[in-house]
């Protein structure tokens, strides 16, 4: 029998209390919309366990009486998959399951509750003189649960890898209310599958992460940061290159962007002055971490044959940390930024790192054939093959009109990514918005295999149902 939102209600208030359940839709209106606005739809009830046991008790009754579950850690996800599909499910929210459960400096771990976000949780590594370095823009508001459930990247993957790369285990809630125990800090671990790799990336589909084992790193003595001017894409790549044989590992970030971008950002107001030293088709943002005991002055160093060859016209290194921050900005705002000039077809997209140029000079080619004067905006993470492959509506165009004309565009883009053996989603992860491209690219042997796995651990379906598999 299905449960009535007064049932579910009133069943959750006798679980958790009343100041732990939400049902007015005043009130769940922030949980139900996802940054991008694309996907609103409603709920029965929002349920905010304070305790794991809680999280336990919520999805021990939700299997009995098959309610259907969303996970939802920070809402900042780009793609659908922390909202509700088909209008009654009950989001539960793992915001109020914060706090430290141990740092362990000496092995460099620490072990967080889901809840905690991931400012936070840079905070606490700093505090103990760490560093935890994970980095993305909704850093203040995304949580570790979702931050671990979609597998999310950010701008230092080149040199300390994505998040699941950053874990070394789980907690986490099955569908039927067991705790699967898996807070592992051991290095080597050779006993069997590595389960915690079955949550991490899983969107919210196979359990709810309630806590974590996360690596920590030596905080770096200082940071070295460039804005350079390239010609193209490929200089960019070639730069990489010849920047990655002279730093190594402390080369930690490599980001590729347009001038366009700052252009726009300039237009809007949103830089106080040109972070460039004077305009360039291209931009790259170059970071190299110093460790502790290093003198001063690699990046320049790295930087010389570039100069020398003409590879790199002209740049300017950070000489303050306002400076730095102001030339990040730039970087961070990319984004942002092409809403203030209309509608924006969206990519997160990777490829092998050498394919990044075709995929940039292919792709603009051939959706400029299909919306005149669309305005190409790639930009991204050219270290690690990852480029968000947007663009802007012509100028003066409307955005509703524009935006119904985005699958010719999609189609495009990822018939070129799979050509040169990329992936359609490069960090965002799947959700709602993706199921039937995912469906399309994926091997059938591996859907049949994350079919089964699905089925194993969630047989009823209550979990994140209609996300990541369809």
């Amino acid at each position: 029998m299905t449960l009535s939102q007064d049932q579910i209600i009133y069943a959750l208030t006798e679980l958790l209390g009343a100041d732990s359940v939400i049902s007015a839709p005043s009130e769940m209106a922030g949980y139900l919309t996802e940054p991008r606005r694309r996907f609103t739809t409603p709920a029965r009830a929002v349920a905010l366990p304070r305790t794991v046991a809680e999280v336990q008790h919520v999805m021990a009754w939700a299997h009995e009486t098959n309610v259907r579950i969303i996970p939802q850690a920070g809402n900042t996800g780009l793609v659908g998959g922390q909202v509700p599909l088909f209008g009654d499910e009950v989001i539960v929210s793992i915001s109020r399951l914060k706090g430290v459960r141990n740092v362990d400096p000496a092995a460099g771990h620490m072990t967080l509750n889901a809840g905690t976000t991931l400012e936070e949780a840079r905070e606490i590594a700093e505090d103990a003189g760490l560093l935890f370095p994970l980095h993305i823009a909704s850093q203040g508001s995304a949580r570790i649960g979702g931050v671990l459930g979609t597998n999310a990247g950010g701008v230092q993957v080149l040199s300390y890898g994505n998040a699941r790369e950053l874990c070394m285990g789980v907690e986490a809630v099955l569908a039927d209310g067991t705790l699967y125990q898996g807070l592992n800090a051991l290095k080597k671990d050779n006993t069997g599958y590595d389960l915690k790799d079955l949550f991490v990336g899983s969107e919210g589909t196979l359990g709810i992460i309630t806590a974590a084992t996360l690596k920590l790193f030596p905080k770096p003595a200082d940071y070295e940061t460039a804005f350079l001017n390239v010609a193209s894409p490929d200089a960019a790549l070639k730069l990489f290159g010849q920047l990655r044989a002279r730093a190594g590992n402390t080369l930690t970030a490599f980001e590729l962007m347009p001038r366009i971008g700052i252009d726009f950002q300039l237009k809007h107001s949103m830089l106080e002055h040109d972070v460039a030293t004077e305009p360039s088709p291209w931009h790259v943002l170059v970071e190299i971490s110093v460790p502790e005991g290093r003198a001063p002055g690699a990046l320049m160093a790295a930087l010389e044959p570039a100069f020398e060859s003409g590879l790199v016209s002209n740049g300017a290194i950070a000489e303050s940390l306002a400076q730095r921050e102001a030339m990040w900005r730039a970087r961070e705002q990319m984004s942002e930024v092409q809403s203030r000039e209309g509608a924006s077809i969206k990519h997160d997209v990777s490829v092998p790192i050498t394919a990044v140029p075709a995929l940039i000079e292919r792709g603009s080619k051939a959706v400029a054939g299909i919306v005149e004067g669309i305005r190409p905006v790639p930009f991204g993470h050219l270290g690690d093959g990852n480029i968000h492959f947007n663009f802007s509506q012509p100028e003066d165009a409307d955005p509703t009109a524009f935006m119904a004309g985005a699958e010719p565009v999609h189609a495009a883009v990822y018939a070129i990514v799979r050509e040169l053996g990329g992936s359609v989603s490069a960090e965002h992860g799947i959700g709602q918005l993706k199921t039937g491209l995912l469906a399309e690219v994926k091997d059938p042997v591996a859907m049949a295999m994350m079919r089964s796995i699905k089925s194993a651990l969630d047989p009823k379906g209550i979990l994140n149902p209609g996300k990541v598999l369809g």
